[in-house]
């Protein structure tokens, strides 16, 4: 019998279901030669500092740096998780063979080692990797499954991450907590520290510093309007208001004269396919999510199977993804929503000609354990307004990619007062390429000055 493992139940389900493991049992599905079972998250952790010294139960600044001898892990203390590994540590005494179908990332490879070491597993191992949970993926994984092996340097990084947290958490924040933890009213507070945590409020204190300290400085600059357009001094900006006025005093009423105009051609590149970290940073500035809810959406749509993994570090694709992009295409060109089509005439505009290939998109030298976030091509149905708004993003950043770079002109012009020099500069969209898939309000043409300004 071979025991198939996921991280969590609507994985384990979707697996069964292509592998015909249709028959439901207490903590797994089974059938067609399978037993389908599932993790909830981390099973297992690193033993505390009192699991492996009676020294280590009680804070002391004399007991430190707890440095075990060698790291331990043990089952995390709930009543479902302990029931669960029951289960699965049954399966994998009577397996031939084991497949882990943990998330194909470091965390995802880190789980299910925790939970086969502390089950004690013999038997041979093989590993499925995927980057969608589509069925078409999930068949392609099963029919290319590697040997675990090959992802052992995934699991040491994975352990060695948990370890240096463990390290630096447990003897930190005892340190911290003893020295400084005690507070007005002589109660103890303890002072939490963590690889992550810490630099970011530090981060986040001196941000706040910066914000405290702030004085605005007001200050005053020479400008002039020509033809509707307002020009600003290239030089020169003065503290107080009285010494702006003298200095327009000199040029009041004399002629302004335009002694140079000089336009530049230039191109804007699509922007790069999403990693995690840029798709955070977009739906923060757009619809005010959070990161964590940015991350618990995309989570939602990845397991929808209508968007790819998403703890990804990367924005470019491998090659092998290329021939599959058209399907993808095709199933954006028939989404939906609200009986709209929002993505129809993008796709369309395409003109159905084979889809341009750019190293700025595939570049398989710069992925790593997975690919940059793009659609399935799946068409959606029933999602939330925030899965709805980040799959959109994913969706148009993912066209554009394939539209041709926007080409703009930007014009400069110099003018002159009693020998004071004034510019202005103006930004035509000569073409508006990729630009037009986010439909921006100033897509068509940004402000800028005309010809007939420029005389």
């Amino acid at each position: 019998m071979k025991v198939c493992i996921a991280e969590k139940p609507s994985v384990a389900r979707d697996i069964a279901r292509i592998l015909g493991a249709n028959k439901s049992c207490d903590g797994y599905m089974e059938g067609n030669g399978y037993q389908v079972t599932w993790t909830f998250g981390h099973l297992c952790e690193l033993k505390e500092p009192n699991d492996y010294s009676e020294n280590w139960k009680h804070w002391s600044l004399a007991a430190l740096p707890m440095i075990p001898p060698r790291f331990g892990i043990k089952l995390i203390e709930d009543e479902g998780i302990k029931k669960q590994f029951a289960v699965i540590e049954k399966l994998y005494h009577a397996a031939d063979e084991i497949i882990n179908c943990g998330d194909a990332g470091q965390e995802g490879e880190l789980i299910q080692r925790w939970v086969m070491q502390k089950a004690g597993v013999k038997c041979p191992v093989k590993r499925l990797w995927i980057s969608s949970m589509t069925d078409e993926a999930i068949r392609e994984g099963f029919a290319s499954l590697k040997e675990q092996d090959v992802y052992q340097p995934l699991y040491l990084a994975g352990l060695s991450r948990a370890i240096g947290d463990w390290l630096l958490g447990m003897n930190a924040t005892r340190l911290y907590t003893l020295k400084y933890g005690n507070n007005n009213y002589g109660k103890g507070q303890v002072l939490s520290i963590g690889r992550v945590q810490t630099p970011t409020l530090a981060l986040i204190v001196q941000r706040q510093k910066e914000i405290n300290n702030f004085k605005p400085e007001p200050y005053w600059v020479l400008a002039t309007v020509y033809r509707d357009t307002q020009f600003t001094a290239t030089k020169g900006k003065f503290t107080s208001k009285e010494e702006g006025e003298k200095a327009f005093s000199t040029i009041e009423g004399k002629p302004f004269t335009i002694t140079n105009v000089t336009k530049k051609k230039g191109t804007e590149q699509p922007k790069q396919l999403y990693d995690l970290t840029s798709l955070q940073v977009d739906c923060n500035r757009k619809y005010g999510y959070s990161a964590e809810m940015t991350l618990n959406t995309i989570q939602s749509l990845y397991e929808k199977k209508l968007t790819t993994y998403p703890r990804v570090d990367t924005q470019y694709l491998p090659d092998d993804v290329y021939p599959k992009c058209p399907q993808t295409m095709n199933g954006l060109f028939q989404t939906a929503f609200a009986g709209k089509r929002p993505y129809a005439e993008l796709v369309k505009a395409l003109g159905g000609k084979p889809l341009p290939k750019s190293k700025r998109v595939f570049d398989g030298s710069k992925v790593t354990d997975h690919h940059a976030i793009i659609p399935t091509g799946i068409p959606p149905q029933g999602l939330t307004d925030a899965e709805k708004n980040v799959y959109d993003l994913i969706a148009r950043r993912f066209i554009a990619a394939f539209y041709p770079d926007c080409k703009f002109s930007t014009t400069t012009v110099i003018g002159e007062v009693d020998g004071i020099e004034f510019k202005v500069t103006g930004k035509e969209i000569l073409d508006q390429g990729w630009r037009v898939v986010f439909a921006t309000p100033n897509a068509a043409k940004e402000k800028g000055i005309t010809d007939d300004q420029s005389a």
